[in-house]
């Protein structure tokens, strides 16, 4: 049978792995001059591998063992990583109004580089914020979490600490 130590690393490397794919993600829509549907639709192929390689870890892995491993670590890596999913939830709210409204004007398909997407909608500025506030939230907390669980990693799998 396979060691604890021994899943522990394969998930540590998984997850870690998660966040070139975050940040190669960010960069093509940070680079992009105008969100078409072919940029926006490979944006999120990165950000959705990034998701799947923190989530299924967690949900297949981690989350199982928490009752046994529970203890101060335990609770606050636990609280960190819900922080995170609840900020990216809080994105969500935002990108999928602002999705809507381009979508209805047509902006994926035939994008207009000098239109201000807050002439779209009332609520564009604040969905806006949403959207920003949330990703930025999720990657604090993401590496937040990462590092507490890097540190229970080598705790509970190593004779480091």
């Amino acid at each position: 049978m396979v060691s604890d130590a021994a899943i522990a690393s394969v998930v540590a490397l998984v997850v870690t792995a998660s966040l070139p794919f975050y940040l190669y993600g960010a960069w093509i829509i940070i680079e992009a001059e105008t969100v078409t549907w072919n940029v926006l639709t490979h944006h999120l192929k990165f950000i959705v591998t990034g998701l799947l390689l923190t989530t299924v870890p967690a949900v297949v892995w981690m989350i199982p063992r928490f009752e046994r491993q529970f203890g101060g670590l335990a609770a606050v890596h636990a609280f960190l990583g819900l922080q995170a999913y609840a900020m990216l939830i809080l994105a969500l709210t935002g990108i999928v109004r602002i999705f809507q409204v381009k979508r209805a004007h047509d902006l994926y398909g035939t994008p207009n580089p000098g239109m201000d997407i807050s002439d779209l909608h009332e609520n564009m500025d604040s969905w806006r914020w949403r959207l920003r506030a949330g990703v930025a939230g999720y990657i604090v907390f993401w590496l937040l979490t990462w590092v507490l669980g890097m540190a229970r990693f080598l705790i509970l799998h190593t004779d480091y600490f």
